[in-house]
């Protein structure tokens, strides 16, 4: 649904500027900056006047007469303006004047709106009147420093966050689980877990990865591997940099290159850090000439790229400066589109249900009125996005979200969208359609009459970003880890000093049958060794003692179920190799 027929972005739009007008009447010297409608309800930033800058108790004032003016019944009517009689208006507030001037620059009409006793500068849209809110439906949550446009040169001024839905019902629901999603941050159970850690002096997002951390990502990486080898792909490696000259052809120079980490030799040569890896792909593929009978050629890789992330976006695994990708690039003709797409959909598919996670789809298609923010021709896009309609009726799709402006420099996207156990809405992978850089790079294939054919490229991700699917899946399980994918699958714990010949017996032989198994013998009490063993979240552990050692068996308790009673030894290990072997959820 797009913004101008969505009633919920209309009210949270609306309550931007009722909250203006809270502000004003608590500062009337405040300058206006931006105050956007986001995914959970809206913000404001302000620059305040010294002696009015606001505490989080004035929140709650601002929120108190914010729904005094919903009841108000207050009306917003739109207006044209012309330039000269915006800049008189907007005299005072020099942010909305700097907004005035680029829009002007940028031949965009200008308009206003006026509710009761207020105006601002925006394009809209907004609720006809105010009697349109719950005026119980919103919350003001909190302040936050925010530079103006992102620019750390520029002034910091003071942002105000709310929250803000349809009904009071679906404001508590969300509520509700942000305090859930709080006990499952990533960032706390990572550490608790010692999967991964920062540090300042490698740089903020840098995570580094311990030896628990990455036998998850190598084993998630290993599943993909798997999943792609049964689908006829191969292994590539390039490098982590490039000279700019592979971006200018691309076209990623011309888009990108105040975003790309540079570097700079002694030669004075100048090079790009990668941020993707496709465009190294096409010359592996130019490498050689190529057949008919080649094609398709399909190429993956696990490798970290880099973005120039600012520093106030960074955030955990989530948002990071190095991103390990699982990136593929399928080399193909035109005819083997389809079959090639639905092969890559049937991974996608068997890897999220592993998981337990239900996929939507978003078609990711280009926005024709900012056709400068990609490459290519029009009629290119047009036949590109075509045909990606098709092959998303032909899966069966009938819930398509639509995507405009969503799509890739290069091409046409099917973004897929996942909700975790907290319902919370998740983009995942993506599967691209470029007929654009195969063209830039003069990529062909001779055909069967041995006539030059131009090919195409479908780019793929599966994960995405490892880092970024990793502190969704530690969310997503709140660190319960399934058991193949958990670092340790099962501790053993003696009761006692003399109950540790047997234990390590025990041990042995898990071992032996590659279940990641760790021993505890030492001298503490079993009930700290229990509770120590359920704090790391560990699936299963077994306890040895006495009566287990009479009957040459051993008793078995699990992370969620319980106790699960003996077992021999034999039999739990079989029971632990066909759980690791069947990627249960459990």
């Amino acid at each position: 649904m797009s913004k101008d027929t969505d009633p919920l972005f209309k009210k949270r739009h609306s309550l931007a500027h009722l909250l203006a007008i809270a502000v004003r009447e608590f500062d009337p010297g405040v300058k206006l900056a931006i105050g956007p409608v986001i995914d959970n309800g809206f913000y404001y930033d302000f620059e305040f006047s010294k002696e009015k800058t606001p505490t989080p108790n004035d929140l709650k004032s601002f929120e108190k007469r914010i729904k005094h003016l919903v009841k108000q019944n207050i009306t917003f009517t739109c207006k044209d303006i012309s330039l000269s009689d915006a800049k008189s208006l907007f005299a005072d507030q020099p942010y909305k004047l700097e907004l005035i001037e680029g829009l002007a620059k940028d031949g965009e009409s200008m308009t206003i709106y006026e509710s009761g006793p207020f105006t601002d500068l925006c394009a809209g849209p907004h609720v006809e009147n105010t009697k349109e809110i719950d005026g119980n439906a919103f919350k003001l949550t909190h302040i936050a420093g925010a530079y103006w446009r992102g620019d750390e040169k520029r002034p910091m001024l003071t942002r105000i966050y709310s929250l803000a839905f349809n009904t009071k019902e679906e404001l508590d629901g969300y509520v509700k689980q942000q305090e859930e999603a709080k006990k499952r941050d990533h960032k706390i159970i990572g550490k608790e877990l010692g999967l991964f850690v920062f540090s300042e002096l490698v740089g903020a997002g840098l995570p580094l990865w311990t030896p628990k951390g990455t036998l998850i990502r190598e084993l998630l990486n290993d599943y993909v591997w798997k999943l792609r080898e049964a689908k006829g792909y191969q292994k590539v490696t390039i490098p982590h940099i490039t000279k700019k000259d592979l971006y200018e052809k691309s076209g990623h120079w011309a888009k990108f290159a105040d975003e790309l980490l540079k570097i700079e030799t002694r030669e004075r040569h100048l090079f790009a850090v990668k941020p993707m890896n496709c465009p190294h792909h096409t010359q592996i593929f130019d490498a050689a000439p190529r057949s008919y009978r080649d094609m398709p050629q399909r190429y993956c890789e696990t490798t970290m790229v880099y973005r120039d992330e600012q520093s106030g976006e960074l955030s955990g695994l989530s948002r990071v400066r190095s991103i390990t990708q699982d990136d593929a690039h399928v080399f193909c003709r035109e005819n083997q589109i389809e079959s090639e797409i639905f092969a890559i959909w049937d991974i996608i598919d068997t890897f999220y249900k592993t998981f337990g996670f239900e996929l939507n789809v978003r078609f990711s298609r280009h926005d024709p009125e900012h056709f400068e923010n990609y490459i290519g021709e029009k009629e290119t896009w047009s036949k590109a996005e075509v045909q990606i309609k098709d092959i998303i009726s032909k899966r069966g799709v009938r819930d398509v979200i639509d995507g405009k402006g969503e799509a890739a420099m290069y091409g046409p996207k099917i973004d897929f969208i996942a909700k975790d156990s907290l319902g919370r809405v998740l983009q995942v992978a993506t599967i691209q359609l470029d007929f654009n850089m195969p063209q830039r790079f003069g990529l062909v294939c001779t055909n069967e009459k041995g006539m030059k054919e131009s090919i195409v490229m479908i780019h793929c991700a599966i994960m995405g970003s490892i880092e970024r699917f990793m502190g969704t899946l530690i969310e997503h399980f709140a660190g319960n880890f399934p058991v193949w994918l958990s670092p340790v699958q099962v501790r053993v714990l003696s009761v006692r000093e003399n109950h540790a010949e047997y234990a390590h017996t025990v041990y042995n032989t898990l071992k032996a049958a590659g279940i990641r198994a760790e021993i505890d013998d030492t001298d503490e009490g079993l009930g700290k060794k229990v509770r120590t063993t359920k704090n790391e979240k560990i699936p299963y552990f077994i306890i040895v003692g006495d009566k287990d050692i009479e009957v040459k068996k051993v008793t078995v308790e699990h992370r969620d179920r319980g106790a699960l009673g003996q077992f021999d030894v034999d039999g739990i290990k079989a029971h632990l190799v066909k759980e690791n072997a069947d990627k249960g959820l459990k």
